[in-house]
């Protein structure tokens, strides 16, 4: 069945988001945290200190960028910024004078010290390109992708210093804090106070993949603002009008299986050739399992011996066999929770459901947990550069008898 999808060659760079501003309008749903922003601004009770908080991909930056713009717009709608004001044609560049950004960083070899504003060209760019992208796509611009960033315990002072002084232009300053999560504790610490007291007119608006890794003390000084998954029709809708030469159920698809993230479903829809090959290798690694552990006539070991030694071979490489376990444990995870008959907690595509209809008997409570553990340790072997033919074949002998549970 998924044999009719698009086949596109993998290609990890995502196209840019085409779109004149960042915009409420250019904001896929989350309809009600626009509306609770623009009442805010209306009614002139804007929060001195918000948590935008929720999965990666669903737009907290978009929406702390277009609440900011809508906040400086000098001829502002009753639902959006005017897009064509001073205020909005230099927010549309992200170099407003009263707009600040804080985010994390990657120190380059053999220098001390480093602040946000070293690689403020950088995230402009990357934003004005495509506003859905995530920390990888950003240590990725930034450095090699190897390294872990973070925003170094000095940036406190350059926070302190620019909003000490007054505004150019605006009413307001806002200072943005992308990955909030990720301060130096150091750094955390020493801008409570501001936090709590912040200068008049000064907006802090944090956006944070896991809110629960922030000290509890900043946690109590800002109001927070959940941001949900998107729902599959807006992500398609959306995937539709980037991609209208991609098929229909290639997009359906990828949104199907995208867990609300639009960054994770533009992704998958560049990743298609690559989800359908692992999909091949999981069916027929259970299948032949299956077989062999049922004493089928037509099957036998040394055809799984064979399905390893293809899976291990240098076509197919390091980074894709991790790919294939990562998978592999989506995959069992997905057809445990098919057992529980609620669509809604499923994240499959149609041929993909289309096995689990009848494979998911086979994932259950007296092996899952097992069969996720066997697969993750293969996974973890492989990076850690252990024989891929012993992996893979110890990883088959297992998963027969785990099947048969």
């Amino acid at each position: 069945m998924h044999n009719s999808l698009l086949l596109t060659e993998t290609n990890t760079e995502i196209p840019a988001i085409q779109s004149d501003n960042h915009v409420f309008s250019h904001i896929i749903g989350q309809q009600a945290i626009k509306e609770r922003f623009i009442r805010s601004v209306t009614e002139q009770r804007i929060p001195h200190a918000q948590l935008l908080h929720g999965p990666e991909g669903v737009g907290k930056l978009s929406l702390a960028m277009a609440y900011a713009q809508y906040i400086c717009c000098k001829r502002k709608t009753p639902t959006d910024a005017c897009g064509v004001c001073p205020s909005c044609v230099k927010y549309k560049q992200l170099a407003h004078p009263d707009l600040h950004f804080v985010f994390p960083v990657i120190k380059p070899p053999g220098k001390n010290t480093v602040v946000c504003d070293d690689f403020l060209p950088e995230f402009r760019k990357m934003f004005i390109q495509n506003p859905y992208f995530g920390l990888d796509d950003w240590y990725e611009r930034i450095g090699d992708g190897a390294k872990q960033g973070m925003i170094y315990s000095n940036e406190s002072s350059e926070i302190i210093r620019k909003l000490s002084l007054k505004t150019y232009e605006s009413d307001y300053k806002v200072m943005i804090i992308w990955m909030p999560e990720l301060m130096h504790e150091s750094c955390a610490n020493k801008l409570l106070k501001i936090l709590e007291e912040p200068p008049p007119f000064t907006v802090f608006l944090l956006v944070s993949n896991n809110p629960d890794a922030n000290l509890t003390t900043i946690l109590s000084r800002t109001q927070h603002v959940k941001v949900s998954r998107l729902t599959e029709p807006e992500i398609v809708t959306a995937l539709v009008a980037q991609n209208p030469e991609t098929e229909a159920l290639t997009i359906q698809n990828a949104a199907r299986v995208s867990e609300g993230s639009f960054l994770k479903a533009r992704k998958l829809l560049n990743e298609t050739r690559e989800m359908t090959l692992n999909f091949d290798r999981f069916v027929e690694i259970m299948r032949k399992a299956w077989m062999v552990g049922n004493k089928k006539d037509h099957a036998s070991l040394k055809t799984l011996k064979k399905w390893s030694e293809d899976m291990a071979g240098a076509d197919i490489g390091r980074e894709r066999q991790k790919k294939f376990l990562a998978y592999a444990q989506r995959m069992i995870r997905e057809n445990y929770i098919y057992n529980l008959k609620n669509t809604n907690l499923n994240y499959m595509t149609d041929y993909e459901t289309g096995f689990s209809t009848n494979f998911s008997p086979f994932i259950n409570e007296r092996n899952v947990e097992e069969l996720m553990t066997e697969f993750a340790l293969a996974e973890r072997h492989i990076e850690q550069n252990i024989n891929a033919k012993m992996v893979f074949f110890d990883l088959v002998l297992k998963v027969i008898m785990l099947l048969k549970k």
